[in-house]
């Protein structure tokens, strides 16, 4: 696993408020490329609508976002997508009645160019579309079929290759295997390891302690929005990890250590 000296993304002092309530509160986050970083907490913990600021979905009230070392503003997700940050909910956003090839390509459609800049080029968004999916590992024998019919653990891979194939530095996944089996959850978080070891970056939510601790390089724990701490998963237990996310205290360690000390 390729280690980098600073983090590609730092997230300082976030804030967001919903009305009366306080969904985050002065959180820190860093994350590196090349890591698998996961985020953990208990229901309103804030991990949600913390993905949603650095995915541009929704706005912070305050902060910075540092992007490889200078201030950012992610307002909106096409922000987001500019700087290399993908974002896929658990919903997938994928069209049904679309095969392989089309909804990767959904709303970045490669045309003819010239005078047949408005005739699609199927023949390179399939053939991007299987070198994509062969780059990834990603075993689907008939691409040309549309995803309505594929199972879940596919679909789950075709929405992923989606945010892989613009040049994404950054994939964010909310609960990827929430509805899979056992056998299409173990391809999906090969696929995530895969996408780590070919130097992106990986933000996971999940509420699955098992998956985390085979899948992942750190964890962030939040509770009722605030920073619980960051461990590396090869210094810490899932005992540690439940007591923070049960009392929101870090019983040992800076609180901040999700930086270089957490990383280095």
């Amino acid at each position: 696993m390729q280690r980098f000296e600073k983090p590609i993304v730092e997230m300082r002092r976030i804030d967001k408020h919903y009305g009366g309530v306080h969904a985050v509160k002065n959180v820190d986050l860093d994350i590196y490329l090349g890591e698998v970083h996961a985020l953990v907490g208990d229901n309103a913990a804030g991990k949600s609508t913390l993905i949603k600021i650095l995915s541009g979905a929704v706005a912070k009230d305050a902060g910075t976002i540092l992007f490889d070392g200078r201030p950012v503003e992610i307002n909106q997700p096409r922000d987001a997508k500019y700087l290399g940050i993908e974002t896929v909910y658990q919903d997938l956003a994928l069209a049904d009645n679309l095969d392989v090839p089309s909804n990767i390509f959904l709303g970045r459609e490669a045309t003819r160019g010239g005078l047949l800049r408005f005739v699609l080029n199927n023949r390179e968004m399939e053939s991007r579309s299987r070198s994509l999916l062969g780059r990834l590992k990603i075993n689907i024998p008939n691409i040309r079929q549309r995803v309505r019919s594929m199972s879940g653990g596919q679909r789950q891979s075709i929405a992923i290759a989606r945010c892989v194939c613009f040049n994404a530095q950054i994939v964010i996944l909310d609960e990827p295997t929430a509805a899979l089996g056992v056998e299409e959850t173990r391809k999906v978080y090969a696929l995530v390891r895969e996408m780590r070891d070919q130097g992106l970056a990986v933000l996971l939510i999940s509420h699955n302690l098992n998956h985390v601790f085979e899948n992942c390089d750190r964890i962030t724990v939040l509770k009722t929005g605030r920073l619980v701490g960051t461990r590396r998963v090869a210094e810490t237990s899932q005992d540690d990890i439940l007591r923070m996310i049960v009392s929101g205290v870090a019983e040992s360690g800076p609180t901040r250590e999700n930086a270089r000390a957490a990383w280095a």
